[in-house]
C-alpha cells in the first residue's frame, strides 16, 4: 500500500499551484546528518554528481563542504533516485539539509511513489522529520516522512484554494 496516493494529492504535484521547485528540507541537522545522507547517496545505487562552481569532482567530506568559506564557489550535489527525477541538494548550512524537486518529472502515481521511498530513505538514515513545502514557502509543510509512524504523510489539506 503506497504512503500517499495520486488522487488524494494530485494538487500537491501541480507545478503551477505549488511551484515547479517545491522546497524540501530536515531543519535540526549537523555535519553528521549531511554525512550521513552523502554516505546515504553513496550507498544508495543513485547516479549522483558533485558540483563546486559548476565544475564536477570527488564527493569531500560533509565537513571540508561545510566549512567553505561564505564566498566559495556554489556546492551543488545532484542525485537521481531513477531517471529523468533529478534532486538537487545545496549544503549551505549545517542547520539544515535543503533539496529541491521537479514536479514536473513527478507526475501520477509513480512520482508519488518515487517521491515517498526518497523521502523515506532520507528520514530513515537520520531519524529526523523531511517535509515538503511550496516553493519558497517555508512555514507551511504540506506533506512529509514522519519518523513516529515510519511513512509519509499529508501535512497539510491538499484542496489548494
Amino acid at each position: 500500500m503506497p504512503d500517499l496516493v495520486w488522487d488524494d494529492v494530485r494538487d500537491l504535484f501541480d507545478p503551477e499551484a505549488m511551484g515547479a521547485l517545491p522546497d524540501v528540507s530536515v531543519p535540526g541537522t549537523s555535519v553528521a546528518d549531511w554525512q550521513a545522507v552523502f554516505d546515504l547517496v553513496r550507498s544508495s545505487g543513485w547516479p549522483w554528481e558533485y558540483l563546486e562552481g559548476g565544475v564536477a569532482g570527488r564527493l569531500p567530506p560533509a565537513a571540508e563542504v561545510l566549512a567553505r568559506p561564505d564566498d566559495a564557489d556554489t556546492a551543488v550535489l545532484r542525485v537521481w533516485p531513477a531517471p529523468e527525477v533529478l534532486m538537487i541538494f545545496r549544503p549551505v548550512s549545517a542547520d539544515e539539509i535543503a533539496f529541491d524537486i521537479d514536479l514536473r518529472e513527478l507526475q501520477g502515481q509513480g512520482g508519488v511513489d518515487l517521491l515517498c521511498a526518497f523521502l523515506a530513505s532520507v528520514g530513515r538514515r537520520l531519524d529526523k522529520p523531511v517535509t515538503m513545502t511550496a516553493e519558497g514557502d517555508h512555514e507551511n509543510p504540506v506533506l512529509g516522512f514522519v519518523p513516529s509512524a515510519d511513512a509519509v504523510m499529508l501535512l497539510a489539506d491538499s484542496r489548494l484554494n
